[in-house]
């Protein structure tokens, strides 16, 4: 049982799935970063100043200690239920930018990767072999 899962840790494609899912998670928190950091302020900015991580709704009850009301954050903590659509427009706009950006690479691949040679599909050996005869036939002398 040792040598078959030596075997398959092996495999070409399990190393190469390991591999895209560090990849992808640290290219992930970059894409969150560029969202966070510097996307959703601009848009933020450009309508108005607007800070979409701040917009939620809350659904339950506030505890009375709790003096920042306004901050989704200190909500969250203090286990109030709340509607956080803010962060869903920011994970939505974070989604689009990856699929973009993923659509870009996958594009630029397939420019550069080399294209399959289409061979043409042969004749089947039936076919083929009466063409042959129909040839020796033409090519035969006529009596």
């Amino acid at each position: 049982m040792i040598k078959e899962f030596k075997a398959f840790i092996a495999r070409g494609n399990v190393l190469d799935l390991a591999v895209a899912v560090i990849i992808g998670a640290a290219f992930g928190k970059i894409v969150s970063s560029l969202t966070d950091d510097i996307l959703m302020p601009i848009i933020g900015k450009i309508f108005g100043g607007l800070d979409f991580s701040s917009y939620f709704i809350v659904l339950g009850e506030v505890p009375p200690a709790l003096t920042r009301v306004h901050d989704y954050e200190a909500l969250k903590k203090a286990g109030v239920p709340l509607l956080g659509y803010g962060a869903f427009i920011t994970q939505a706009v974070n989604f689009l930018i990856l699929a973009f950006i993923i659509f870009l690479m996958v594009r630029a691949v397939n420019k550069v990767a080399p294209k399959p040679e289409v061979v043409a599909p042969g004749d089947p050996a039936d076919v083929a072999l009466l063409r042959e005869i129909r040839d020796e036939l033409k090519a035969r002398p006529k009596v």
